[in-house]
């Protein structure tokens, strides 16, 4: 199967105009996979950027398809960090690959934590802050959902 120059625009349109970082497309004919290249995560437009709590408060509606990472504050030293959707955690790339972070590395803002596959999409977790990483809460290749703590991160300064 020969794709056209419109289908391939077509394609890359569809994952630039997505919030995420790997696309996946299967055919009984082909099979393509595109990645975004670099550290960076791109939030969609109209997504509210990462939302806090305090353990005292009640947690704000999940997130809808789409949104970054929730962190949530559980109080003023951690921050726990949890799945922007419902799928499964990796902590790696790619299986026997050196996981993205261990308990005791230093995080920031954009530092990517793990990954998380929905319906063969890829999703960076960002960190969402500056600070130490202090447990990671699920195991790889486990099923995660929206309200699940996947890594607890010790704010910067509080240490």
């Amino acid at each position: 199967m020969n794709l056209t120059d419109e289908d391939v625009r077509e394609i890359l349109k569809l994952l630039d105009e997505s919030p995420y970082d790997e696309l996946k497309l299967e055919t009984g004919r082909f099979k393509l996979t595109l990645r975004r290249g670099g550290q960076a995560s791109r939030v969609p437009k109209g997504s509210a950027p990462a939302q806090e709590s305090t353990p005292h408060t009640q947690d704000p509606e999940p997130p809808s398809v789409g949104q970054p990472p929730i962190a949530r504050r559980t109080n003023r030293e951690i921050r726990d960090v949890r799945p922007p959707m419902p799928g499964t955690f990796y902590r790696a790339p790619s299986p026997g690959a050196e996981p993205f972070t261990e308990i005791g590395r230093s995080v920031a803002e954009d530092t990517i934590l793990g990954l998380v596959e929905t319906m063969k999409l890829m999703n960076s977790v960002m960190a969402g802050c500056r600070g130490e990483v202090i447990e990671i809460c699920v195991e790889n290749g486990a099923p995660v959902d929206v309200e699940d703590t996947l890594v607890r991160i010790r704010l910067a300064g509080h240490g």
